[in-house]
């Protein structure tokens, strides 16, 4: 579980999110992100990329709050998810609440599957089926992924 509420009250305030999750078996993860935009010239992205197999139930709910007075607000929500078997479950709730004009903000959310075009292509190279999905998780998770984790990812997602 992760529970995150940030308040950006002075203007011009920054909060830049970017987070991953890899659940392989039976995990259980629930995220809530509640961004309040309460000033002026506020700047706020959410990044959040996750893959869900085996039996694993994730659960995205993001909220950006911008106030009557948080004119010229910049606010971004992203949640991409893959899928890998029939019993893992994602549900996905991003959701914006605006009182001010004047913002640009934008949210949304995917949940899909590997691309079976890609993992063709990729095996029509010479590149065995696990290497070609393997590599297609490692490039979906590639944003969200923290300088110097590279190699702990990759690991993770071999082991899969």
């Amino acid at each position: 579980r992760l529970d995150i509420a940030i308040d950006l009250c002075g203007p011009g305030a920054e909060a830049h999110l970017k987070g991953l999750y890899l659940c392989k078996a039976d995990e259980k993860v629930r995220i809530k992100v509640l961004m309040h935009h309460r000033a002026p010239a506020c700047r706020s992205t959410q990044l959040f990329n996750g893959i869900a197999g085996g039996e694993a139930d994730v659960r995205f709910d993001g909220t950006i709050v911008v106030a009557p007075d948080a004119r010229q607000t910049e606010a971004f929500q992203e949640n991409h998810n893959i899928v890998l078997t029939e019993s893992a479950k994602v549900v996905t709730k991003p959701q914006l609440e605006i009182y001010a004009d004047d913002v640009k903000c934008s949210h949304g959310a995917t949940v899909g599957q590997l691309s079976q075009d890609e993992i063709f292509y990729m095996r029509s190279r010479g590149i065995p089926e696990k290497e070609a999905k393997t590599l297609q998780m490692l490039s979906f998770l590639s944003p969200v992924i923290p300088a110097g984790r590279e190699e702990e990812v990759e690991k993770a997602i071999r082991s899969w």
